[in-house]
């Protein structure tokens, strides 16, 4: 795998493409940061963050939890969604309105009108944490787009092609960044480079992802 540049000092702000049908709307959330912040913690309230373990018996570095009518876990028996989380035998707390807003309208602007996401992954990235170059494949609705919203600590995200081995490229994400792919690029790979502790003046060193799905 090779990998190339993609950003440079002139791109921080508007959209940038990455590809036909994905884009990083640059600073896109900023503007509701907080809210969906206090959001992110009413969630953690009631479905804790911890670390999945994948089919192989790798613990994830990153820290995640849930919210909507699905929920995506992993542990021996596979990668999957659920409508329960297995922690507490209880519903995925509901998503917040806040997310449903910013989904939808960050869709909207890459392209992709009336996306109704039906679950958000919360990742918590501390300093060192990082995630392998994968396909997003197991939500049942492949024409829908990916919603993707950074919060706190810079990251680098691998965006790849349709084969694991194709170049890929590093993308800078910053705090309130959303990149949304969808169409001819949904299936492409896509990682998050180890994350250097670089504290945000908000949430410390620490990164929040959301990552919204149409998975149902």
């Amino acid at each position: 795998m090779s990998t190339r540049a993609l950003f440079d000092d002139t791109e921080m702000d508007g959209v940038h493409q990455l590809g036909p049908r994905a884009c990083v709307l640059r600073g896109f959330a900023r503007p509701v940061a907080g809210e969906l912040l206090r959001a992110v913690d009413k969630v953690a309230q009631s479905a804790a963050f911890r670390h999945l373990v994948t089919p192989g018996g790798y613990t994830m570095s990153v820290a995640m939890t849930n919210c909507g009518a699905l929920g995506w876990t992993s542990d021996r028996r596979g990668y999957r969604y659920a409508a329960i989380d297995p922690e507490t035998g209880l519903p995925w707390p509901a998503m917040p309105e806040v997310f449903k807003r910013l989904a939808h309208d960050a869709a909207a602007a890459a392209g992709f009108d009336s996306f109704e996401p039906d679950a958000c992954l919360i990742n918590r990235y501390a300093p060192g944490a990082k995630l392998s170059l994968h396909q997003d494949k197991d939500e049942r609705d492949l024409g829908a787009p990916i919603v993707s919203v950074s919060l706190g600590m810079p990251a680098v995200f691998l965006f790849g092609g349709l084969r694991r081995d194709d170049a890929t490229a590093k993308v800078p994400l910053f705090h309130g960044d959303v990149v949304v792919w969808g169409a001819e690029d949904r299936l492409r790979y896509h990682g998050v480079m180890a994350l250097k502790d670089s504290p945000h003046a908000e949430l410390g060193s620490q990164r929040i992802n959301l990552t919204f799905r149409k998975a149902g």
